[in-house]
């Protein structure tokens, strides 16, 4: 028979989900390629046979996405399955556009064919956007779930930049795995306040098999979301952030609006920080489109460990690099707190940036004059160093969730800034968590 051949375009994660799910060990496709894309210098790698199984003996390998076209036509594909997320509806079909022009039929994968279900009660954080507060929240409930005596294990999104056959099955309880698996500033930015909140933490690329190792050490399974991806993991309890300071995004962004219209609950957090009527507005459009999901409102409650540090003096502000980057915003934490810590003024990195964060700011200009934590290899963490430590500021005030003192070294003192999640009428987060248990 012949086999259907098939690229799946993707960004290093859900791109082998969906490979995992609907095409390892299945006779009717030869999964030609993967395509990669969003996160730098991860393509011309091979997806290993380790992981891709009997059908691929050399593996697949990963190309840019820039390549796509030649691609298809040099091995004749006949469908092409986007697998990446936070991208405007538009961009999703320019891409199909582009695809069926070129010959292959263009497809996205379901969100539950490709939920994997648990032996365990399993609570999904997710979101409309990247850089909603999805980290915040899963904290929120994990420590609701310690005070309710329960073991939980947190299970975060693939973020596997590095040596794929070794992270298929990544597990995390201190700060010397983060150092044994050479962790990204991205990975630790993730994995750092489960860590420091004594929780363990699992990752990788084989997600049946992650969740798998998390339930003979879980009561309770918290799958801690990656950009406004759909779960990996049939939820019990689904809960999604959507984001007033972007109001319309909900509706706009692929997969986030799919998000949007199968969760539980919706959180439209950050209320304290963005336009009350643009609230209602994200309101308004959460009880319309999902009226079967509860609506509750939350803030972002920053707090800045030595705020001396930044009055009256030029702050360089470093957030969060997927938030500023795809994730379109031009602030952060870091920025709110630089302002209610009455900093002189914001100093702008960008005529100081060297090599990679320069590359980072010419490609995303809405990042303004906030610097992003990127950090996805040693060449960029030294180009990160370099530009803090050139860039003429007083104090660093650092909006990222890890302490960056521990990866590099600055001329600068550093404000760490810290945000987590208050309910507005506190109590219906712990009542939707008690039903699922």
């Amino acid at each position: 028979m012949e086999r259907t051949k098939v690229v799946i375009m993707g960004a290093a994660g859900r791109d082998f989900h969906n490979f995992n799910c609907l095409f390892r060990d299945n006779e009717k496709y030869d999964v030609v390629a993967f395509t990669a894309t969003q996160i730098p210098d991860i393509e011309n790698r091979v997806y290993p046979v380790e992981i891709a199984g009997s059908l691929y003996p050399d593996g697949i390998p990963i190309l840019p996405e820039a390549d796509l076209e030649k691609i298809i036509r040099d091995h004749d594909v006949d469908e092409v399955w986007f697998s990446y997320s936070d991208v405007p509806h538009s961009y999703v079909m320019n891409k199909a556009s582009q695809v069926i022009g070129w010959g292959p039929h263009f497809g996205v994968c379901s969100a539950t064919r490709t939920m994997v279900e648990s032996t365990k009660p399993l609570v999904a954080i997710t979101a409309v956007r990247t850089g909603v507060g999805k980290s915040q929240t899963t904290r929120y409930v994990s420590r609701l779930l310690k005070k309710l005596g329960k073991r939980v294990v947190a299970i975060r999104h693939p973020m596997p930049y590095g040596d794929l056959a070794k992270q298929a099955c990544q597990r995390f309880e201190n700060y010397e795995d983060l150092d044994r698996h050479q962790c990204t500033i991205e990975e630790r930015e993730e994995y750092e306040p489960h860590i420091d909140n004594g929780f363990v933490v699992y990752a990788g690329v084989d997600y049946e098999r992650i969740l798998r190792e998390a339930e003979k050490e879980a009561d309770v399974i918290l799958w801690d979301g990656g950009n406004n991806d759909t779960p990996f993991y049939k939820p019990d309890l689904h809960i999604t952030l959507v984001d007033p300071h972007r109001a319309g995004h909900e509706l706009s962004y692929y997969p986030g609006e799919t998000n949007l219209r199968i969760s539980h609950l919706l959180i439209v957090n950050k209320v304290d920080t963005a336009d009350p009527a643009k609230v209602e507005e994200v309101i308004e459009t959460c009880r319309r489109v999902n009226p079967g999901a509860t609506t509750i409102k939350c803030r972002s409650v920053i707090t800045v460990d030595e705020p001396k540090l930044i009055k009256g003096k030029r702050a360089l502000v470093v957030e969060d690099g997927p938030t500023l980057t795809h994730g379109g915003m031009t602030y952060g934490a870091g920025w709110f707190a630089a302002k209610q810590a009455g900093a002189a003024e914001i100093v702008d990195a960008k005529p100081y940036a060297v090599g990679t964060i320069k590359a980072t700011y010419e490609k995303y200009p809405n990042a303004g004059a906030i610097l992003p934590a990127m950090g996805y290899g040693d060449q960029q963490v030294a180009d990160l160093q370099e530009t803090i430590n050139a860039t003429p500021a007083d104090v660093v005030v650092e909006g990222t969730p890890i302490d960056l003192k521990r990866i590099i070294t600055v001329n600068k003192p550093i404000a760490n800034v810290r945000y987590e999640l208050e309910e507005v009428e506190p109590g219906v987060i712990e009542k939707m968590v008690k039903a699922v248990l």
